[in-house]
């Protein structure tokens, strides 16, 4: 079940509400768990029964090893240790089975000369962001930081709806005690995750499925061994860098709206990343919940900055390689992850050379304005890879967008796609975000950013906003498509 769908939209959001609250306002705090549990096992099981089912089976095998972990004397770390590998292990085991066999099948068919029959296998939603979580929980289980876990707790931590498929991947510190219910929850709050909501909806249907128009054309051209000309690599790779941006902010605005309605606040996961002045800002900005993942459960445990400088470059490349493959089998994501990560060690050697040079950080317009302009470059390259169908064809897109570029019959009007990609850009680069415009997160105080800010309860002009984005949304959900990271 989609968000952007009406079955979603006019009967399963509005009947779990009304359940929810009514359980919920009489008192029946566990009734209202359970049934928010169960609406979101339907919620899922409604893509696929065979999926939930996997889901039912991974769910109960990390349950009995916290529990034993939990339960497991401090003295017998054998014991502990084993349970915590082996429970680490399945959940990749499982992972790699449904989203990386066929990967290694085909390259050791490369490598060997020998044909190789493919695995038939389909992943199923969401695997690769509640891997992480229940991995997340096992290794704190096992370092004793887990304070509240009980069995209907654990089972919403893994299946909350709003965060289930996609994200933003939160940690069971954040979320489960949060579960110990209210009899009521403030007007504010539900109202907040309304706007929300209907942003996140907006972002969704009205831009990023409108300027996918201007992503398929180029990168179907290299994908046949075309070469297009250099502006249209660049339409095709700027179209595709905020089209990637509003689509997954979009789901992850929509996440946090819905958990506000029943009372729920999950992590931010954006924070205007495109503003960023270089790519270790731009990974505190972009997909949040993942890089303090990377970061916590990856980078720190290789070592992190303790070893060294050139252990340091060495953790940080290996780390986002690993987050690249995370995202998707293929050598493209490898590859996207590899460039980060050099970006990322290239970034930190500069700020280390920067003293010793005599240069300072950038403090003025221009010194911001460049540093910002690089960043922005260097993610969108890095973007090609990301969703370049091999790499030969990322190659023949960058080749292009170098100015070595041949032609592809346009499939659109030029115009039209470069006035949509300014407009966008300028919202992206001055126009303040979703979580900001609605107080949720990174609150500045800017005095013509309160005059427009949601406050709650729902003013009169916000809800006239809302009521027409969410007419407008719903007129154009007349085909529906599926978000860029489910894909993931």
């Amino acid at each position: 079940m989609l968000f952007n769908s009406y079955i979603f939209i006019l009967v399963f959001l509005p009947t779990t509400l009304f359940i929810f609250h009514v359980l919920r306002t009489s008192g029946r705090h566990r009734m209202a768990t359970a049934a928010l549990a169960f609406a979101s096992l339907v919620f899922y099981g409604w893509w696929s029964l065979q999926a939930l089912l996997l889901l039912l089976i991974l769910m109960a095998a990390n349950y009995a090893v916290v529990w034993r972990l939990l339960r497991s004397a401090a003295g017998t770390a054998r014991l502990r240790l084993a349970l915590v590998v082996t429970g680490v292990a399945g959940n990749l085991l499982v992972l790699g089975y449904f989203k990386y066999s066929n990967f290694f099948l085909e390259n050791w068919s490369a490598l060997s000369g020998t044909k190789v029959d493919f695995v038939a296998v389909v992943l199923p939603l969401g695997l690769s962001f509640f891997t992480f979580q229940k991995i997340a929980l096992l290794v704190d289980a096992y370092e004793g930081r887990v304070r509240h876990f009980d069995l209907l707790g654990y089972i919403l931590f893994v299946t909350f709806f709003p965060q289930l498929i996609a994200g933003p991947i939160v940690h069971h510190s954040e979320v489960m005690p949060q579960f110990a219910l209210s009899d009521s929850m403030r007007k504010k709050d539900f109202a907040q995750g309304l706007v929300l909501f209907v942003i996140g909806l907006s972002k969704k249907v009205l831009v990023a499925d409108t300027i996918a128009q201007f992503v398929g054309p180029a990168f179907d051209a290299a994908a046949v061994g075309k070469l297009p000309s250099s502006a249209q690599a660049w339409t095709a790779a700027l179209a595709y860098t905020l089209q990637l941006y509003f689509d997954f902010s979009g789901y992850s605005d929509m996440a946090i709206g819905l958990a506000l309605l029943f009372g729920i606040r999950l992590p931010a996961n954006f924070n205007s990343p495109y503003k960023a002045l270089n790519i270790i800002e731009f990974w505190r900005q972009w997909h949040m919940t993942l890089s303090r993942f990377l970061r916590d459960y990856l980078y720190v445990p290789l070592g992190g900055n303790r070893r060294g400088e050139v252990r340091r470059y060495l953790n940080l490349l290996v780390t986002m390689v690993l987050g690249g493959l995370w995202h998707g089998a293929a050598w493209t994501f490898v590859l996207w992850g590899a460039l980060h990560g050099i970006f990322l060690a290239i970034n930190h050697l500069w700020i280390a050379l920067r003293p010793q040079i005599g240069l300072i950080g950038p403090s003025n317009f221009f010194t911001r304005f460049v540093s910002r302009t690089i960043t922005f470059v260097a993610v969108v390259t890095a973007w090609v890879f990301f969703r370049a169908a091999d790499l030969n064809s990322a190659v023949l897109m960058l080749r292009a967008m170098a100015g070595v570029g041949g032609h592809v019959e346009a499939t659109m009007d030029a115009a039209y796609g470069l006035e949509t990609i300014t407009v966008l850009l300028a919202i992206v680069w001055f126009a303040p975000n979703s979580l900001e415009l609605t107080a949720y997160a990174f609150a500045k105080k800017r005095a013509a950013l309160n005059r427009i800010r949601f406050e709650g309860p729902m003013s009169p002009h916000w809800a006239i906003v809302c009521g027409l984005l969410l007419a407008f949304c719903l007129m154009s959900l007349t085909q529906v498509s599926e978000f860029l990271y489910f894909q993931f």
